[in-house]
């Protein structure tokens, strides 16, 4: 132990070796040890398709300080790394890669496409654990996974065969999401809703018989080559006589049967669709109703293809334009009008979603979802969500949930293990390929990534093998902390899993995070410029600074607005601790832990930050265990920068540089021992500097990480010494303020008189006036139970003493009646508002003894004050 540390504060240098300190000494290694009790959290494994943002920054570090804090507090924590392989994602990253190379992924063919995948993902992977480690992540790296992993690709298998034996998993042929730039399924979560400038087109379907005509209206016009009904309501006077009865298909002169069904909407349009069941959903199901044939006139690609007839080989929104002219020199195309809709476009390409009839493989949801709606109504074993108002934001999804596209066309991810016979088509779904494989055609396709990522709680612990170490130990896991963007997409489809193979949920709790935002309160993007790299922000301010603002700057479930600002701020912050620190430092002159006494004579500054120490101590605590980080981060402030910094310390120097040995050597035991407590609160929030510090200061272990979480200490806890401290704190601030008021500064002597409301107070203030004379200076210090007061002087009312400073020549009696009369109304109006509290039966009857005293001592407070005040201002008038 070394008592110093350098002059000034460089983030850069103190955090630059510091991690791999904590990493070789395996201080973040779960450690099976069966007396503590183990606390788990795995990390949502971001994808590796390229570097961490600050929304992963946020998300970890609030991982980061619960799994700290838990360690601190003697729990065997496993913190479990790892990352996605994020299929769609990934693969379109290096098919761009590609491309620039002048290649394709059918140029290199399935296997050495997935080769060259690889290869992206161990390169990305170490970005990734290099950011992992500037944030200083508390993170296991011996049980690090990966979703294509050996284990959890058998987690995966297992689950899908599971699932198809139970008649949960299905094949078949509906309308699904189509993404015609990656040509691949999206599950509808994965399709993204922008509002359009389009248009309405209405057209005139002639009717065979030649006795007239029906309207109908569409968006997409290019779809119409694949209608095989027009529908009307079954109850709409205007078309009883026209159903059964057919029309000619315009342009492909196809004739279709007008039909009758309960989903048409009257009242809109002409109250007469067309129905194309082969790209729309409803459509698709109106089709099934009446026997339609399903026409399918696009590609895979975005193309039409040979249904659509002359516009076969046209880009879909090519066709369209065409295909207007066409109807218009027809005459069916009547009416063209604006019209604003909501259009999906994919998620990870942008492109406009085609729903498209394909043959895909789905989950059926609702045996599933019906076991995580009915955990939520038992309140022991539910998940809770933290803030609770998205427990039902998760529930609304749950009980309106739509089956499961989870079939993907890609190459890479995990393989669909189902096989199809060459010669019979017959179906085989295993773990392993049939005996004859040559007789045998794999599946092309790969299963969604949330599939895997479903399963990331029990399959990264060893699952399906139930014997497995950690599965028995740490599953299952305590809290999930993810933002709200995601509930659908990962926290539901973990809980479902969850349930469905381990009949446990899979996390207590859930902390919810919002989104970063700009300082404006614009979601960050690309396209704006807005984006904010956190490594940057680090190497500026250092990953302390970047990392208390992500955990204290909002709520849980809220944004956060990202300032530079702040973030200096706290900069500013860390280096007044520093500043501290050195101080302290430099006044222990090799003090020892074992040396460290409280039990010595103490002063009311003494006993004042040691009751303060355990005030925070127990709020801190207790806040921690709501996830409060905001508020956690406001009393750390408030303590360790006015407490410690601003009083403490000062006051600290009159024993240190006195010469009474004994009020010197308690006073450097309790700055050790408050320092030294107050980094280990700040620890989970500020590794790296308070590390730093804790290794200077007398302390015990190998590491801060793994010291003991601060308790609290009632033998040195003294309200009445609080309280006295509290109102000289008052009265020094009250006279700097008066000072400042009037252009006086500290330097200059100045008289002052103090009337004490009680023979009490009176023995306080004058036993702790040396306080009085270091820091406020006066000429004269007059302390007693009646003082004459002069017109000429400038008054503060505190509780319990009247403050009176003697400025002839320097007070404006006006400005001091201005200030009196606004004092006045202020105090007024608090004995109104206790009043009002203190005359409510309600509160009365329903509040805690204790904080109806409380309410009654500030109305006391308030009306003595205020009637001083009172008398003072008749004083000056006088």
């Amino acid at each position: 132990m070394e008592n110093s540390i350098p002059k000034k504060y460089d983030p850069n240098t103190i955090e630059k070796n510091r991690y791999d300190f904590w990493v070789n000494g395996k201080f973040f290694e779960a450690t099976n040890d069966d007396t503590k009790t183990p606390y788990t959290v795995v990390i949502p494994p971001p994808n590796v398709t390229g570097k961490l943002h600050l929304g992963h920054a946020w998300d970890t570090t609030l991982q980061d300080i619960t799994t700290r804090i838990k360690r601190m507090q003697g729990y065997d924590v496993l913190w479990l790394p790892g990352m996605d392989h994020a299929g769609i994602a990934t693969q379109a990253k290096v098919e761009g890669k590609l491309r620039k190379e002048g290649k394709s992924r059918y140029d290199l063919g399935r296997e050495n496409f997935v080769k060259e995948t690889w290869k992206w993902k161990e390169e990305y992977a170490e970005f990734i654990r290099s950011q992992w480690s500037k944030l200083g992540l508390g993170l296991d790296y011996s049980r690090e996974r990966f979703t294509l992993d050996e284990g959890l690709s058998k987690a995966v298998q297992e689950v899908f065969v599971k699932l198809y034996n139970k008649g949960l998993i299905y094949r078949g042929e509906y309308i699904i999401n189509w993404d015609p730039q990656t040509k691949t399924a999206l599950s509808d979560i994965e399709v993204i809703y922008k509002d359009v400038q389009g248009a309405f087109y209405h057209m005139k379907y002639p009717l065979v018989d030649g006795s007239g005509f029906i309207e109908i209206a569409t968006t997409r016009p290019e779809t119409m080559l694949g209608d095989t009904a027009v529908a009307v309501h079954p109850d709409d006077e205007r078309y009883q006589h026209l159903i059964g009865k057919k029309v000619k298909l315009p342009i492909i002169d196809r004739e279709i049967p007008i039909v009758a069904d309960d989903y048409v909407d009257m009242e809109f349009g002409s109250g007469a669709v067309k129905i194309t069941p082969a790209h729309d959903p409803n459509d698709f199901e109106v089709g099934n109703r009446h026997q339609l044939e399903r026409v399918l006139v696009m590609n895979e690609d975005g193309t039409m293809n040979k249904n659509a007839g002359k516009y076969n080989g046209l880009d879909r929104f090519e066709a369209r334009k065409q295909l207007v002219n066409d109807l218009q020199e027809e005459g069916v195309l009547f009416k063209i009008e604006d019209h604003l809709h909501s259009v999906g476009h994919s998620e990870r390409s942008g492109a406009v979603v085609e729903p498209y009839l394909s043959t895909q493989w789905f989950v059926k949801m609702e045996p599933l979802a019906e076991k995580a709606i009915e955990l939520q109504k038992k309140e022991e074993e539910k998940v809770h969500f933290v803030p609770n108002r998205f427990e039902k934001t998760y529930l609304h999804w749950m009980e309106n949930i739509r089956d499961w596209c989870i079939s993907r066309q890609l190459w890479w991810g995990h393989r669909i293990p189902a096989w199809y016979h060459k010669e019979t088509g017959e179906v085989y779904v295993n773990q392993e390929p049939p005996k004859d494989i040559e007789n045998w055609e794999q599946d092309q396709d790969v299963l969604d990534t949330w599939f895997s990522s479903a399963l990331w709680p029990f399959s990264t612990m060893g699952w399906p093998d139930l014997t497995a170490e950690d599965f028995k130990r740490y599953y299952p896991t305590d809290v999930l902390v993810t933002g709200y963007d995601i509930i659908f997409f990962w926290v539901s489809r973990m809980i479902f899993q969850g349930l469905e193979f381990t009949e446990e949920r899979p996390f207590k709790d859930v902390l919810i995070h919002g989104l970063v935002r700009d300082s404006e309160g614009r979601k960050m993007s690309k396209s704006l410029g807005n984006g904010v790299d956190p490594m940057e922000v680090i190497e500026k301010y250092g990953a302390d600074s970047l990392r208390y603002f992500l955990s204290t700057g909002s709520s849980p479930g809220q944004d956060l607005r990202y300032s530079h600002e702040k973030v200096e701020s706290i900069w500013n912050f860390a280096n007044k601790i520093w500043n501290a620190s050195r101080f302290v430092l430099m006044n222990l002159e090799g003090l020892q832990y074992e040396d460290i006494d409280l039990s010595g004579e103490k002063s009311v500054a003494d006993y004042w930050i040691l009751t303060r120490l355990n005030e925070t101590i127990e709020n801190v605590t207790n806040l921690v265990e709501k996830y409060e980080y905001g508020e956690v981060g406001r009393q750390l402030y408030n303590f360790i920068w006015d407490d410690f910094c601003d009083w403490y310390i000062e006051m600290a120097k009159i024993p240190l540089y006195g010469k009474d040995e004994k009020a010197k050597a308690i006073t450097r035991s309790i700055l050790a021992s408050v320092l030294e407590q107050t980094m280990k609160l700040l620890h989970p929030f500020m590794p790296f500097i308070t590390e730093e510090i804790w290794q200077s200061l007398p302390h015990q272990g190998p590491s801060i990480t793994l010291s003991n979480w601060p308790k609290i200490d009632p033998k040195v806890t003294n309200e009445e010494a609080s309280q006295q401290m509290k109102m000289l704190v008052e009265l020094i601030r009250s006279v700097r303020n008066i000072r400042a008021e009037v252009d006086t500064p500290m330097s200059k002597k100045i008289p002052i008189l103090i009337k004490a409301n009680s023979e009490e107070i009176k023995q306080q203030l004058e036993k702790n006036k040396q306080y009085i004379e270091r820091f406020c200076n006066p000429s004269q210090l007059k302390i007693d139970l009646q003082i004459k007061t002069s017109d000429k002087a400038m008054t503060a009312v505190l509780s319990g003493v009247e403050l009176i400073l003697p400025l002839e020549g320097l007070i404006d009696v006006e400005k001091e009646l201005t200030r009196l009369e606004k004092e006045l109304e202020k105090l007024t109006k608090e004995v109104e508002r206790v009043q009002k509290k203190l005359s409510n039966q309600g509160f009365i009857q329903k509040a805690p003894k204790k904080v109806i005293e409380e309410e009654r001592e500030k109305e006391k407070d308030y009306i003595e004050k205020r009637d001083i005040v009172l008398q003072r201002i008749e004083d000056l008038k006088g």
